[in-house]
């Protein structure tokens, strides 16, 4: 494990239902944090806002969001994640993708669905949990209301770094601020929380 990583963390307001307008907002933040950055986190659902009408916006693993993330991952050599909606197979998912500056993506579908939003009745949960290994650093990426279920983010692979990408509501953020802090106690490592903000 390298000894430093710098992670910059990106929690802004979103224009809803959007993609290339939210891409041309944040290729202008990343603009001022890099290069001197090696991981870019994003809020859950960077492109659209958290957003219930899948069919509307979501795109595929071949779409011009993964595309952009690829271009950006390659050109600045940095890591760079965040989750998007996906359509595959017939079915929509919120889909948390890793992509290093090799080209490498790796996705995780969100396992827990918010059902209170009906997050369920319009995505496909995922199956199974995935740990990156980025500059050394094993990293367990999640997606907000997975923060609510401490056996998912079960320290058994031994990682450094566990992430969160997220749409947490302001009422309950005093919930957000104190489970990220749980984890990172009962799985003894950093955690990394990313909220989307406005």
């Amino acid at each position: 494990m390298e000894k430093n990583l710098k992670i910059a963390l990106i929690q802004t307001t979103l224009f809803w239902q959007k993609a290339e307008k939210n891409r041309e907002a944040l290729d202008a933040m990343l603009q001022k944090i890099l290069p001197n950055t090696d991981l870019v986190i994003l809020p859950e659902m960077f492109t659209t806002g958290f957003t219930m009408e899948a069919e509307k916006v979501a795109e595929t693993m071949n779409g011009p969001t993964i595309q952009w993330l690829i271009e950006i991952a390659h050109k600045q050599k940095i890591a760079i994640t965040g989750s998007i909606i996906i359509k595959e197979n017939g079915a929509y998912y919120n889909r948390l993708v890793f992509v290093q500056p090799n080209g490498e993506v790796v996705s995780y579908d969100k396992r827990h669905l918010f059902t209170l939003a009906q997050e369920h009745q319009n995505f496909s949960p995922g199956t199974k949990a995935i740990c990156v290994t980025y500059k050394g650093w094993k990293i367990k990426p999640l997606i907000c209301y997975d923060l609510r279920f401490p056996v998912w983010s079960r320290n058994t692979e031994d990682y450094e770094l566990l992430l969160y990408v997220a749409n947490w509501p302001k009422p309950r953020i005093h919930a957000w601020d104190t489970l990220l802090q749980a984890r990172a106690i009962e799985n003894m490592c950093y955690v990394a929380g990313v909220n989307r903000i406005g």
